[in-house]
């Protein structure tokens, strides 16, 4: 007889683990399927993000500025650094330490909240409303059968045509958290966030960087002020950015040999000793077996949900990367703890409009909310807001004063818009302006608030400051 839950879910990312601790939380009897593993085959929970996504490239991002800064800022700080180099080896193996750590902190969260945890890949057998039954492809085979199924598969990276991944010269994301020593020449295609994260790693640690992108504007989701003080900043560093090339051929040998028209239209050529594709992801639900119970899905592989992650089979949600909405991490947890509280009777909430973005360049760059383009294309009239961080203590501290905080404001009712910022700390300056517009703030009311002296966040206040013309340090 097959093991029965109220709730299971299919994935271990940050949707599903999350939704299966919530679930479990909440009362319900939850397990969760997820097949990521170690390289000695053992329990990888945590999905893309914990393995080979948000937190590694962060664990690389970290090294590489460390050296970066050890090389290049150090010395105005008084402090002498003789015979630098890089042990890439040590950073490769400091980052697997930190993915483990993660990885064994999810195992411990499921045992502590009591979610049955399966280790093997999770797929539809059949079933109604009545109860799905799951089958689980791991070392051993079973079914378990599930009131309610939460679909949480996430995504694939999307190759070029043509040119598949091997991870040794052409790179994922997973390859390219995964060289193991540093390029003398590297090729980064789409200048995304995945593409300019992973250019800086190896830029920092003595990479020649060239980045191909074919849209004809740099950064075209960040505010257009944004954009163009990283486009700059990023040329200092040394980081090459092509924009409006079109790819007409890749060629795989000893290097990797990329053919191309630049925005001009003239016949290029680029030879990189490893080459990092960064354009895009898909939906990940190959295995999954939807036909199986007529799960639907869009044309672009999508399960198909409404406003409250609901498919359309009673009892089978979806959540996260494999659905409609940003591909972002805590976007995925926000829908897994809705869509949790919704299988257990209460209430669920994801507001789309405040779901911050971040990129973790240096320096970093963060928004919530529309850029004053999107507004001025919707009629909206605005008055915005700068302060940059020149004039701000703590950066200048830093030795950090790259970039500023921008506002945008209804011109009507103050009520703040949109938050962007380039500049140090930026992916923790955002969650100020995402509480702000959550609970429906004017810019007057950060402008009111009293902010710690000196702190980088006193550059969001006088940014309030400004969209009424009245800053008090610049």
């Amino acid at each position: 007889m097959s093991k029965s839950f109220d709730v299971v879910v299919i994935g271990g990312g940050p949707g599903g683990y999350i939704a299966a601790i919530r679930a479990a939380q909440l009362g319900l009897s939850t397990a969760c399927i997820d097949e990521w593993k170690t390289a000695d085959g053992k329990p990888a929970p945590g999905g893309t993000c914990t393995n080979v996504g948000c937190i590694p490239s962060k664990a690389l991002l970290q090294s590489s500025e460390n050296y970066d800064h050890a090389a290049h800022s150090f010395a105005e700080h008084g402090i002498q650094v003789k015979g630098l180099s890089v042990d890439v080896a040590q950073m490769q193996k400091r980052k697997d330490k930190v993915v483990k750590q993660n990885n064994d902190g999810i195992l411990y969260l499921f045992k502590k909240n009591k979610v049955t945890f399966f280790h093997g890949r999770g797929s539809f057998l059949g079933g109604d409303a009545g109860g799905y039954q799951i089958a689980v492809a791991g070392k051993t085979e079973e079914t378990i059968t599930a009131k309610h199924v939460i679909v949480a598969t996430g995504s694939n990276p999307r190759a070029l045509p043509g040119t598949p991944f091997d991870n040794s010269l052409v790179l994922d994301n997973a390859g390219a958290l995964a060289i193991p020593d540093v390029p003398k020449r590297l090729g980064v295609i789409g200048a995304g966030v995945i593409g300019l994260e992973m250019g800086s790693v190896w830029r920092r640690l003595g990479s020649d960087v060239q980045i191909l992108e074919a849209l004809p504007t740099f950064l075209g989701a960040a505010d257009e002020a944004v954009a163009k003080e990283a486009a700059k900043v990023f040329k200092k560093q040394g980081l090459s950015i092509e924009l409006g090339v079109k790819i007409s051929k890749v060629t795989v040998k000893k290097n990797v040999t990329v053919e191309y028209a630049d925005a001009a239209g003239t016949a290029q050529t680029a030879t990189f000793d490893r080459l990092i594709v960064a354009i895009g992801r898909v939906p990940n639900t190959d295995g999954l077996e939807s036909d199986a119970v007529g799960l639907a899905l869009d044309q672009r592989g999508f399960v198909t949900v409404d406003d409250e992650c609901r498919t359309n089979l009673q009892n089978v949600w979806a959540v996260g990367d494999v659905v409609r909405g940003p591909m972002l991490a805590h976007k995925a947890e926000e829908e897994g703890v809705a869509v949790a509280q919704r299988i257990a009777g209460q209430y669920g909430h994801v507001d789309f409009n405040t779901v911050p973005w971040v990129i973790y360049t240096s320096p970093e760059i963060a928004w919530v909310g529309k850029t004053e383009q999107q507004l001025k294309t919707e009629g909206v009239e605005v008055r915005t807001g700068s302060f940059p961080f020149m004039a701000n203590g703590r950066a200048r501290a830093l030795g950090d004063t790259t970039g500023f905080v921008k506002m945008i404001a209804d011109a009507k009712t103050d009520r703040i818009l949109g938050v962007h910022i380039i500049g140090p700390m930026a992916s923790e300056l955002i969650s100020e302006a995402v509480v702000a517009m959550e609970f429906g703030a004017s810019s007057e009311d950060i402008a009111m608030i009293c902010h710690a002296h000196p702190s980088l966040s006193e550059a969001t206040k006088e940014a309030a400051l400004a969209v009424d013309n009245r800053t008090l340090n610049f």
